[in-house]
């Protein structure tokens, strides 16, 4: 679920991801402690304390809300290992940008399998060379034995020793780049600050440039959005969706007026002129499409999350792909996010029973929900995932590209169930 500490957060899944990865031990959790200011992560000299992804929120000015992610040690060993090995690619996935945290000042083949990984996905890579006071300070180095993974050890002792010099940090054929390069100090603070300003600064020019509605409407436009209070929806406040389509039609100078499904039709009528768009659960698409003149623009959430996420074009061909679909086609169905199934859920009973409507046909339907999504889909005729709202671009494009790759149709709820409702190209023209 969506992690938060105060309602007025940014979304996890409009934040930018910061990784930061390395081998067991290289100080990781203890960079991280010092670069959130807070103890975020378990630290101890013994290797592989940290043994599942730790997040945590925070403002990296001038790049804005941020998470950033320890990750357990690359290099970790035996069956548990392994597994954490695994989420530690697991979340590249999501990764705007990389951090890997290292004692050597030469890569070891483990690490230069880490960079080669990053830099398949092109995130933007810094080298963090740690524990750089124990090679400034040879009376600190002597004592090798004591990790700076520990609270043990006392900065002031290290600066007694003289002023910080760190040792360069490549030679003729290594990999590490001197221009991501940075010295740290974990037990210091050395070059803490240099690291964050190096990230901060990171995705300069390159901000995330697609909105969510606000490029689709001009200043004084009325925006209707209809949502459905029904069993689904959750107690007291509004789904994701809802609340950053609000935001971006305030932030456009726009109006919205919200509407249950049952009062739409009076809320349409009570209006001076017609809206500029409606903007509709995917649920209710059957209701409103009755409800809402032709001549005015309807899409829906879902259909709007496709195009924020980076999966438009390939939403609109994957979902052509249902009416050719043979009996007993292998559909997974995935969800971004993890809740307690409910009587009418629209994942597991909505769009199952749509596509059985629709086609006439029983297929065979596998499910999957939160951070769960099958690398291999070779078994699959079709992919149907929710709006993604819940996971970042990254990690939601990374999907598509794994279905792509494999040659199975990708799509989202919203897609489905406007084609379902013969609204397809009237739901998709305000976003193409």
């Amino acid at each position: 679920m969506e992690e938060r500490s105060t309602l007025n957060d940014t979304p996890t899944s409009e934040r930018v991801h910061i990784g930061f990865f390395g081998l067991r031990n290289a100080g990781k959790s203890s960079l991280v402690n010092r670069i959130t200011g807070q103890d975020m992560s378990l630290v101890s000299d013994i290797k592989g304390t940290t043994t599942d992804p730790v997040k945590k929120g925070m403002e990296l000015l001038p790049l804005g809300p941020v998470t950033i992610i320890d990750t357990p040690g690359y290099d970790d060993e035996g069956e548990l290992g392994g597994l954490r090995v695994k989420r530690t690619g697991e979340v590249l996935k999501t990764c705007d940008i990389a951090v890997v945290v290292t004692e050597n000042q030469d890569p070891s083949p483990v690490e230069k399998e880490l960079l080669g990984l990053i830099r398949q996905r092109n995130i933007p890579c810094f080298i963090a060379v740690n524990k750089s006071d124990k090679r400034a300070y040879p009376d600190v180095a002597a004592d090798e034995s004591k990790s700076d993974d520990t609270d043990a050890g006392d900065a002031g002792t290290a600066k007694a020793a003289g002023s910080f010099e760190p040792v360069g940090a490549t030679c003729a054929g290594a990999v590490w780049d001197d221009a991501a390069t940075v010295f740290v100090s974990a037990l210091t603070g050395e070059g803490v600050h240099e690291l964050k300003e190096k990230l901060a600064n990171a995705l300069k020019g390159q901000g995330k440039q697609v909105r969510l509605v606000a490029d689709l409407i001009s200043p004084k436009d009325i925006v209707v959005l209809v949502i459905p209070i029904d069993t689904s929806a959750p107690k007291g406040r509004l789904i994701l969706p809802q609340q950053l389509a609000i935001r971006d039609i305030l932030d456009a100078g726009a109006v919205s007026v919200i509407s249950g499904v049952e009062d739409l039709g009076d809320t349409l009528s009570a209006l001076k002129e017609d809206p500029a768009l409606v903007i509709t659960d995917s649920q209710a698409f059957g209701k409103v499409m009755k409800i809402v003149k032709a001549d005015i623009p309807l899409t829906s959430f879902s259909i709007l999350m496709a195009r924020y996420k980076g999966f438009l074009d390939e939403a609109l061909k994957g979902v052509r792909a249902i009416d050719s679909l043979p009996e007993g086609a292998r559909i997974l169905i995935s969800e971004g996010c993890t809740h307690h199934r409910q009587c009418g859920d629209i994942g597991t009973v909505k769009i199952p029973d749509l596509l059985k409507k629709h086609t006439g046909r029983q297929f065979d339907l596998s499910f999957s929900s939160g951070h769960g999504f099958p690398e291999d889909l070779s078994g699959y005729d079709l992919v149907i995932h929710c709006g993604g709202c819940m996971l970042n671009d990254n990690e939601m494009q990374n999907r598509m590209n794994t279905a792509v790759r494999q040659g199975v149709p990708f799509t989202n709820y919203g897609m489905v169930i406007a084609h379902m409702n013969g609204i397809l190209e009237r739901s998709t023209a305000p976003v193409i």
